[in-house]
């Protein structure tokens, strides 16, 4: 993490009245309990990538599970296909937590990215006001007018052999003029009837809780926890003609028709084929 300035005014977290300072002593407060997931959470000023920091913390036996490290600010983030992921300082939520679903099989944690996004969407419905929809496999979407945009978005890495670091970031407040890319969105831009940081890092936090609680007691079943079912509902992408852009420089256009069981999404060929895409960029096709 690089330090700052504190006698610079122009890097005091004051600086903008609009975008408060989260406080990792009020979230503690209302987060960390004896019997609950989250154990730890830090807030720091600006690092690089949450991620790359909780991995680390993992490895030197720093953190264990239920750790969360929250940035005001990242320079390095990182989302899928190591895309870069820039905002301003307390414009969003850019958060990593880690997770040990010990008891479910390796074979069911490549859910993980996809419950993180069923946490997250309904705890910014909840705490927003926004409707937030997904686009597969950890996309998430708002509406901006009538057009579509992305507004966040999600990153699982392995942390050592028992540990997963998921992370999360989502603009909150970030302005028209201050987009990286025309396309993308904030709760803001999309009408959220709250945009105070603090009760929706907490609303998302509880809420991914809760969904992890009910995907481990079910040793990871999507189907038996319900997880299956409500991403599939929340699931933007279901139902549209997308083109899979896949590893090896290769594409496959078709509708997408289902989620299966191993969290792959099922495309529906011309030739009538379905075929499962486990890995890719998907690129949602606008009617002819």
């Amino acid at each position: 993490m690089t330090p700052r300035d504190a006698s610079d005014p122009s890097r005091s977290p004051w600086s903008d009245l609009s975008r408060p300072p989260l406080s990792s002593t009020a979230l503690r407060r209302g987060l960390v309990r004896e019997d609950g997931l989250w154990r730890e959470v830090d807030v720091v000023r600006r690092t690089g990538s949450t991620n790359s920091d909780l991995v680390a913390r993992a490895a030197a036996g720093e953190a264990g599970e239920g750790a969360v490290l929250v940035a005001e600010e990242q320079t390095a983030a990182r989302g899928r296909l190591d895309r870069q992921w820039t905002a301003p300082a307390r414009s969003g939520l850019f958060f990593s937590v880690l997770l040990n679903p010990a008891e479910v099989p390796l074979t069911h944690w490549g859910w993980l990215p996809l419950l993180t996004g069923v946490a997250v969407a309904t705890g910014l419905s909840r705490t927003a006001g926004v409707d937030t929809a997904l686009k597969w496999p950890n996309d998430l979407l708002v509406t901006v007018g009538d057009e579509e945009r992305k507004a966040g978005g999600i990153l699982a890495e392995r942390a050592g052999d028992a540990g997963v670091v998921v992370g999360v970031g989502v603009n909150v407040t970030l302005r028209a003029d201050e987009l990286p890319v025309p396309r993308a969105g904030s709760l803001a831009l999309a009408g959220a009837v709250n945009t105070d940081r603090d009760p929706l890092l907490r609303g998302v936090l509880r809420s991914l809780e809760d969904w992890y609680g009910r995907w481990r007691a079910a040793g990871g079943d999507p189907a038996a926890s319900g997880l299956q079912e409500t991403y599939a509902a929340g699931c933007a992408t279901l139902g549209r003609m997308v083109r899979a852009e896949l590893p090896g420089d290769r594409a496959l256009v078709g509708e997408a028709v289902a989620v299966d069981g191993e969290g792959r999404l099922v495309l529906a060929t011309e030739t009538g084929v379905q075929q499962p895409v486990g890995a890719g960029d998907i690129v949602h096709l606008r009617p002819a």
